[in-house]
């Protein structure tokens, strides 16, 4: 499902899948790698066979925990001069939505990812382990594009607090193990730059889960800005509400799934025109988190 924002306008879950790889290799099994943390994923490998040296390895940008070691949460950047916004997409999908997309419901939206390259707008995908574990060749395809980068969105999608818009609730215990496991699934993926992003499904947190994932060193990022289009299919009224909420340094939430946000797409061509029209730039949301922590 979407993730859920309908407090601010009509929202809900969605999701997406991916089709899954063949491996490459000899007939022995190997054994399962181990859930890695974002640290991991983007520490420098061990050297083998005494390496020439190579340049340090760039982290992320993230912003430093909250009070008591909490995980910090980022909603927008800087309100500069510089017009710039980040468009984020949702790629939603439950752990038990598998015989929906075998009965062939789209968690995914090629078409909206073909829009964005064509039209060269950077933009951050929030996929949950789930997706990416449904359409693996589609998660790998937007990892290796220079265009994109790809968040964190839990791998189950459940909420992480009671009360997020009927979504199924996950456990306090099993907070953690939900951010570690995506990270392995989008490894399997193809997927090994993922960014140290975490966005709760539904945008549903409290301080409890804040400290459940601590130990992650994820940034938890929300949004400024709601488009509306979760199940939306009047693609003019979604760009409308972006168009009227934007501002400096915003944070835009969207869905990349046709079955759930089948206007998504339109909107965009309707939404990136007319904001670089105003003079806005788009950008990626680590570049919005690096411009807010070099201004702390």
């Amino acid at each position: 499902m979407i993730t859920s924002v309908r407090r601010l306008t009509t929202t809900c879950a969605l999701g997406a899948a991916l089709a899954t790889l063949a491996a490459c290799g000899t007939d022995r099994p190997s054994a399962s790698p181990a859930p890695q943390t974002p640290q991991a994923l983007h520490a420098p490998r061990a050297p083998q066979h005494a390496p020439a040296p190579s340049p340090a390895v760039s982290r992320p940008p993230t912003l430093a925990p909250g009070p008591a070691g909490l995980t910090p949460v980022f909603k927008n950047g800087p309100r500069t001069p510089d017009r710039v916004v980040a468009l984020t997409f949702d790629a939603d999908m439950t752990a038990d939505e598998g015989p929906r997309a075998a009965a062939g419901e789209h968690f995914d939206n090629p078409q909206l990812i073909a829009t964005l390259r064509a039209l060269k707008v950077p933009a951050t995908v929030f996929m949950t382990g789930r997706w990416a574990e449904e359409y693996p060749i589609q998660a790998r395809s937007i990892g290796r594009d220079p265009l994109f980068e790809i968040a964190n969105h839990s791998y189950s999608h459940y909420a992480f607090t009671g009360d997020c818009y009927g979504l199924p609730t996950v456990s306090e215990d099993r907070m953690r193990s939900e951010v570690e496991r995506t990270y392995t699934a989008f490894r399997k993926a193809g997927v090994n730059n993922a960014m140290p992003y975490f966005r709760f499904p539904g945008g549903c947190y409290d301080r409890k889960a804040l400290r459940a994932l601590s130990a992650t060193g994820v940034t938890a990022v929300q949004w400024d800005v709601v488009s509306g289009d979760a199940f939306a299919t009047d693609s003019d009224a979604v760009a409308k509400q972006v168009l009227e909420g934007v501002k400096p340094g915003s944070v835009v939430v969207m869905h990349c799934t046709r079955s759930a946000a089948p206007a998504t797409e339109r909107a965009v061509r309707l939404v990136v025109p007319e904001l670089r029209r105003k003079g806005y730039r788009f950008v990626k949301v680590s570049q919005l988190i690096g411009a807010a922590d070099r201004r702390r």
